[in-house]
Parts: structure tokens; sequence; C-alpha cells
């Protein structure tokens, strides 16, 4: 999806499918996602700052409601705060769905969690879905349920450790 994204904000699609896509998605939001390409090409190394793609950003100001945002998570990321920026929650997602590779919950609860963020990911990629805290929240929530260990395996800690070495998992 953030390729898609990219690809039809640099208008690098061809002329079928971004005509579809712009029909789907309305004019004025790919302008959006162009004007946060533009600042993120000016500004690539630190962006142009959090919260600031609204104040330098004429479309943004065009809308009825404005709201100071691209309606996209890679781009705005990259037009605020750079490429590093831009880097940092793609890192955090790879990372998440390796946990939950090596999670040792069920495999249904993984499953889910990874198509469920996978899916807000997605969200994210074409509107503002990570704008709102309860969303964030409830990500990291389901995050940390789907990869943390399972009550009563013993804890992770050094004690726990030395009493399985010593074969008593009892305290």
């Amino acid at each position: 999806m953030a390729g898609t994204v990219w690809a039809l904000a640099t208008q690098v699609l061809p002329a079928g499918p971004a005509v579809a896509l712009e029909g789907r998605l309305t004019r004025h939001r790919v302008r959006l996602w162009r004007e946060a390409l533009a600042l993120a090409r000016d500004n690539a190394a630190l962006g142009v700052g959090p919260g600031r793609f609204g104040d330098l950003g004429t479309t943004a100001a065009q809308s009825l409601v404005p709201d100071g945002r691209p309606h996209s998570a890679p781009l705005q990321q990259a037009a605020e705060q750079g490429l590093p920026g831009l880097a940092l929650p793609a890192a955090v997602f790879c990372w998440v769905l390796y946990a939950l590779w090596r999670s040792p919950r069920p495999t249904p609860v993984v499953l889910t969690a990874g198509a469920a963020l996978t899916v807000l990911a997605a969200c994210a990629a074409v509107g503002n879905a990570l704008s709102f805290t309860a969303v964030s929240v409830g990500a990291g929530l389901l995050a940390g349920v789907a990869t943390a260990r399972p009550l009563g395996e013993g804890g992770t800690g050094a004690a726990a450790q030395s009493r399985r070495r010593r074969g008593s998992l009892t305290p």
C-alpha cells in the first residue's frame, strides 16, 4: 500500500490505474500526498518538523476542515521527520512482525494480531488512522498481548532461570 501511495504521489503509475485510484481516493488527497512528497524531497535529512505539514502545505489549508495532515502516515513521516523518521516506524513494524513470528502464543492469536496490524498499516498508508490516540494505543496493546509470554511460564528473570537450571520451578 505504501508503495502504491508513493507511486501515485510521484505520478509513475500508468494513466489507467492512476486515474482509477485518484477517482476513488479523491484529487484533494492525492494533491496532499504530492505536496508531502515534495516537502520530503526538499527536506530529506530532517524533514520540516513534527506537525508542520499543515503550516507549510498550501493544499492542506484549502480543505473544508483543515487538519494539517497529508492523510498518509508514511508520507507524513517523510515530510515532517525526513528519511530517519520514515525508517523508524517501518523498522518497528518489521520488528513487531518478527516478534509475532517468534511469539509463544497460540497460532490463531498470532495470525489474528498480525493480520489486524497489517490491515491497520494499510489503512494508515492511505488515511489518517494513526492520528487517533486510541488506535495507536490499541495497536500497541494488541502487539503486546500477542507477543507476551503466557502467565505461569515461570518468568524470565535471573531467579526464574536459576530455578530452571536447578530443576525446580517453585519459588
